[in-house]
């Protein structure tokens, strides 16, 4: 169909009056519309966040301090979920908290709505809402992830929220109590038991030192108990219900 001089004198002022995209940098105060427009006008950044309607731009992330023991928790939340029908999970997905919240974190585990989670992928495939579970690999990032990030997460919802510290060598499972968060203690063996994963276990001091067997050891002791049988029944018996 042809286009009059007069619609392509329009067309043209209004690309003309078009405001240009502005940069995303750090530390910009932005709400989660504003953030995602700037942020899809900007593919070549890898990695922004939104926390507490503050941009945050991680540096480039190291190997030994980040991209290695991020690859081991996967491996330990992977096998969780191969052993456990219904559980999913994803690394770096973008997430949409609430309307100054939109983080990415490093990898997380949840249940589908339909089986009583509290996260669902919107129309437009982003995942919305609170996971189960979300696990951070924290080097420069710490001090956002302990601090501003961990309220966004605890005040939102989230059940359990593990900040692996790549310099203080050390690993903090939090558990949200009565909208607080409390950091879980190991048992006489030092493993940690997820409270909302039946049979999730994890040996830190192997996780920390790079053993990734003897992580996935201690996982299978817990698949093997009786709470990680009957949650797995359980899962069964809500797929029967909503088929």
């Amino acid at each position: 169909m042809a286009v009059s001089t007069v619609e392509r004198s329009k067309r043209s002022l209004a690309t003309e009056n078009e405001a240009p995209v502005p940069p995303l940098n750090n530390g910009d105060r932005l709400t989660r519309a504003e953030f995602e427009r700037i942020y899809a006008a900007h593919p070549e950044i890898k990695k922004a966040e939104l926390i507490e309607g503050v941009v945050y731009m991680p540096p480039p992330a190291r190997f030994r301090e980040h991209g290695e023991p991020l690859f081991d928790a996967i491996g330990w939340l992977s096998m969780y979920k191969v052993a456990t029908p219904g559980v999913t999970g994803g690394d770096n997905a973008t997430l949409r908290l609430d309307f100054e919240n939109e983080p990415q974190p490093d990898v997380l585990l949840r249940l589908p709505p339909e089986l009583g989670g509290n996260s669902r992928i919107g129309e437009d495939g982003y995942l919305e809402g609170a996971p189960e579970l979300i696990l951070e690999v924290s080097a420069s990032s710490a001090s956002y992830d302990l601090n501003q990030k961990q309220r966004a997460y605890a005040r939102n919802g989230v059940p359990e929220y593990i900040v692996y510290l790549a310099y203080e060598q050390r690993v903090i499972w939090h558990v949200l109590r009565g909208g607080v968060y409390e950091e879980l203690q190991p048992d006489q063996d030092g493993v940690l038991k997820s409270e909302t994963f039946p049979g999730l276990w994890l040996l830190p001091d192997a996780l920390l030192a790079g053993d990734l067997s003897r992580v996935l050891e201690t996982l299978q002791l817990g698949l093997e108990t009786a709470e990680h049988k009957t949650y797995c029944a359980a899962l069964a018996r809500r797929f029967e219900e909503i088929k």
